[in-house]
């Protein structure tokens, strides 16, 4: 999530300090399930929420005892059922990825700070179980050539045979203000344009503030990591 010192204006900063941990783990759910690979897990978020769940479940038990207005107490559950539901779909959201991603995101050492404690417990399981079970049931009786569980070949360097995050997805964005000199498109891998030579850069990008963008991830990955763009 966004810092105060990411906040464009005082203005922004009192409008994240007036939302509740609800609505902060609500942005924290949306923006996981809309970018394409694993984000920063919102450790001091998670804690806080958890505990006014169990707060939430005290308070319903307690009222439903006393004999209070079924309304409220159905309210107070509406109330505790939506939040669990945030919670529980954002952690799965997140075990999708790393599941999905396991062992690229085992071998990335950024993508792993990006992990809660439990997280990182489970994913070194995974990648340690998967592999003993195909090394065991299907590698080892396969040429030697052929038994990386990383590489169609070991001639090849690269590891073709991990799953990774697809950066280039678009995605529907916005941004509550200026953002400018974003480069949309690169020619990082230096591929030529037909004629022999390498295509030219395009000129840099500009996010006007609340209107709704449609642009490839990996393009604004970085504002999305400071919390300067919210995914939908």
């Amino acid at each position: 999530m966004a810092s105060a010192s990411d906040l464009g204006s005082t203005d922004d900063y009192e409008a994240l300090m007036s939302m509740t941990d609800v609505e902060l783990l609500k942005s924290a759910w949306r923006q996981e399930k809309a970018a394409p690979e694993i984000l920063q897990f919102e450790s001091r978020l998670i804690k806080r929420v958890r505990e006014q769940i169990q707060l939430m479940e005290e308070t319903v038990e307690e009222f439903t005892e006393s004999g209070f207005d079924p309304l409220t107490v159905s309210l107070y559950q509406m109330d505790l059922d939506r939040t669990q539901f945030l919670l529980r779909s954002y952690l799965r959201i997140r075990l999708q990825k790393i599941e999905k991603y396991m062992f690229h995101i085992f071998a990335t050492a950024e993508l792993l700070t990006r992990l809660s404690k439990e997280e990182k417990w489970f994913i070194e399981r995974c990648c340690v179980d998967l592999q003993t079970h195909l090394e065991k049931s299907v590698l080892s009786q396969l040429p030697y050539t052929y038994q990386s569980i990383f590489q169609q070949s070991v001639i090849n360097d690269e590891t073709d045979m991990v799953a990774k995050p697809q950066l280039d997805t678009f995605i529907v964005c916005k941004t509550k203000y200026y953002l400018g000199h974003i480069q949309l498109e690169d020619n990082a891998d230096g591929e030529p344009d037909g004629s022999g030579s390498q295509k030219p850069l395009e000129e840099p990008f500009e996010m006007e503030p609340n209107v709704l963008y449609f642009v490839r991830y990996k393009a604004v990955k970085k504002f999305v990591e400071e919390g300067k763009i919210d995914l939908y």
